[in-house]
């Protein structure tokens, strides 16, 4: 955690004992007598977990994703779940901006040839990012974020988001994913992570869009198949990909056919990664902080 979150809660008299050096037994065996937990991604809420929790009010998680906290088994105990989406939005929409703009403008390929003193200009010609549909898959935070940047090139923004309605605004036209397979240039994945989304980027999903794309994703690797992003990047349907996140993000543990998935990738030249920091900024760092710290203010006021 940023080194404000003490500070913070003690300004809205809370005392917060920070244990990074805790691991998870550590943590199951602390829990009692504690009113609220704060976590970030590696820390797993389950039941094992939870039976030790007597005396839990609330958690809090440090950034957007719930993926890491059973959720029904939290709600049955009446604990509420905070989380910080404003505090890493901004970060992670300038990052899933300059995605789009090194694709569009080859700086993954043209940066690995001049450094091989290879110049090669005509090879590299950009596209503008100002006349291109991109299809956003999510509206919350994150999408709308993304969409609000994207109205200063220009761009028709399509979004579609399954659990919304009336979403449509100034930034983003409403629309079904039907539209956006049919129109999009750009696709960048905004959902989170859950039993619905786990793999729903597969062959049959990204088979459905009529042109090919540029795909961003800067939201939970599971959710699209790289053995399916590797088929569509053999055979056009994807352009080329930007990717914060991977299905398996422990490159020292891939099985075999992961392995090889990736290093396909890896040799592409329509590739571009970079590793989980998508709304990892030294800003959000800080201000997901000041966001939940504002949040269990109000839950415990």
């Amino acid at each position: 955690m940023h080194p404000s979150l003490v500070p913070l809660l003690a300004d809205i008299g809370v005392e917060g004992v920070y244990r990074p050096e805790y691991d998870r037994q550590q943590i199951i065996d602390a829990m009692d007598g504690y009113q609220g937990l704060i976590i970030r991604s590696k820390t797993t809420i389950d039941k094992e977990l939870l039976s030790k929790a007597n005396d839990l009010r609330f958690i809090g998680r440090a950034g957007a994703g719930l993926d890491n906290i059973n959720i029904e088994e939290v709600e049955a105990l009446g604990v509420k779940i905070l989380n910080a989406p404003e505090g890493n939005r901004d970060a992670l929409a300038e990052h899933t901006i300059g995605m789009m703009l090194s694709l569009l403008n080859n700086f993954p390929r043209a940066d690995r040839q001049v450094r091989q003193r290879n110049w090669q200009r005509e090879a590299n010609r950009g596209e503008e990012l100002g006349d291109k549909v991109v299809g956003l898959l999510g509206y919350g935070n994150m999408g709308m974020a993304v969409a609000k940047r994207l109205k200063a090139f220009g761009c028709r923004v399509l979004a579609y988001d399954k659990y919304k309605a009336g979403y449509g605004d100034n930034y983003a036209k409403e629309v079904a994913l039907e539209v956006i397979f049919e129109e999009a240039d750009i696709f960048s994945i905004h959902v989170p992570l859950t039993g619905e989304t786990e793999a729903m980027l597969d062959e049959d999903f990204l088979q459905k869009f009529q042109k090919p794309i540029f795909l961003i994703n800067t939201a939970r690797g599971e959710i699209l198949s790289l053995k399916a992003l590797e088929y569509c990047l053999r055979n056009n349907i994807i352009r080329a990909a930007a990717l914060d996140v991977l299905e398996n993000e422990r490159l020292d543990e891939l099985t075999e056919s992961q392995a090889k998935t990736f290093e396909f990738l890896v040799e592409s030249d329509n590739m571009l990664f970079t590793p989980h920091i998508a709304g990892w900024s030294h800003q959000s760092y800080a201000r997901i902080n000041e966001v939940l710290v504002e949040k269990i203010s109000q839950e415990i006021a």
